[in-house]
């Protein structure tokens, strides 16, 4: 049964989810600790309790698509089959494609004669596909699209994004500041645009610069670069207020995170940094979710006790089954014990975060049947 910490408040899921004013749950976390499963299981909940939904996946391992019983994911929502209908709700689902969203944008906001030369580009087909930030910064761009059109459209009330998996949560939040501060910035304007006017001096230096790119890159791709430059000119500009945009709608009211971890010291650790960085940044936060922790062991007898009434077995049959058991219990209060005391050191250094603890499950989530039993321990049942 899942259940909170003593210390901490206790996050009523189903509260956040039937709340008409939340309208965006980002499910963040360090990696490996459950983020897209927690995040279909939120989406299927809310869904199935009356609200139209669409969960926006960054999985690159397409796990969301298996559980939800969709064939491939892709850019575009696609309805869920099998979701119960009785409350009215809708449950869409779709998984980032990052270049194809950075393609729209340029798209969108180009005339086609420079679309199709920013498209061809050999540095911006590397930048869009590989570029350090461009993952995160077009997982933040799809929401902004996806929340417009549900603002426009009235097709969603709810959107649940599950956040890209990186080597540290808090890029989640850096990455798009960073790619657009790299577009939009005027150190490669300087450096890729020629010198204007009388100006000799700065024409000389950038001609070192030039020439010493040149030597480290090669001539063919600082020309790449500097078309790139000159096709993106008028474009530069609304990256930057994108990504304004997108951080404040990450700060509006409408807007819930859930940040979830294992009952591990470094996912425990990384959801310290990261609840403390929303906090900076005036981010709402909805509470702590503690995933696949181990469940109760069911036995008032402690993991000392278990030990020592072993040894007194092995003491007169070496060979006792009856002590192996015992062992077994022993190591299994031990890991209960160490997972509580974790808790409650969480707990302890944040009162004020509200949080819920979600037993493991016997085996991994692969269906909607999986998914509504992780929502009803998410709900507290």
């Amino acid at each position: 049964m899942a259940a909170t910490t003593e210390r901490a408040p206790r996050l009523d899921i189903d509260a956040l989810l039937d709340s008409r004013s939340t309208g965006i749950i980002v499910c963040c976390g360090s990696g490996g600790v459950g983020k897209t499963t927690t995040s279909a299981a939120l989406a299927l909940r809310a869904a199935e309790r009356g609200r139209k939904v669409v969960v926006l996946t960054i999985d690159p391992a397409r796990r969301l698509a298996q559980s939800l019983g969709i064939e491939t994911l892709d850019n575009t929502p696609r309805p869920v089959p099998g979701v119960g209908a009785g409350a009215g709700g809708t449950l869409d689902a779709m998984m980032l494609d990052m270049k194809r969203t950075f393609d729209e944008v340029v798209l969108s906001q180009a005339t086609e004669e420079k679309a199709r030369a920013i498209l061809e580009n050999p540095f911006y087909i590397a930048l869009s596909s590989s570029f350090s930030g461009t993952q995160e910064y077009m997982a933040m761009e799809k929401l902004g699209q996806i929340h417009t059109e549900a603002q426009r459209d009235g097709t969603y009330d709810l959107i649940v994004v599950d956040t890209p998996p990186s080597r540290s949560a808090l890029d989640f939040l850096d990455a798009p500041e960073r790619l657009s501060s790299f577009l939009d910035g005027r150190f490669i304007r300087l450096l890729l645009a020629p010198a204007r006017g009388p100006a000799r001096l700065m024409t000389a230096g950038l001609g070192l610069v030039t020439s010493a790119l040149t030597k480290i890159l090669g001539a063919q791709v600082l020309r790449d670069m500097q078309t790139f430059v000159a096709a993106f000119d008028t474009l530069f500009g609304g990256f930057r207020q994108r990504a304004q945009k997108t951080f404040s709608l990450l700060q509006a009211n409408g807007t819930a995170f859930v940040v979830i971890a294992a009952p591990e010291p470094d996912a425990l650790r990384e959801a310290a940094y990261f609840v403390e960085r929303l906090t900076e940044d005036e981010m709402p936060l909805a509470g702590l979710i503690i995933n696949r922790a181990s469940p109760g062991i069911g036995a008032d007898l402690s993991a000392e006790e278990a030990t020592a009434a072993a040894d007194r077995l092995n003491a007169n049959a070496p060979d006792s089954t009856t002590a192996g058991l015992l062992r077994l219990h022993a190591d299994r209060a031990r890991i209960v014990m160490r997972e509580k005391h974790l808790r409650e050191r969480w707990a302890t250094a944040h009162p004020d975060v509200a949080s819920a603890v979600v037993p493991a499950l016997s085996t991994d989530v692969h269906d909607l049947a999986g998914l509504r039993r992780v929502g009803d321990l998410l709900a507290g049942g």
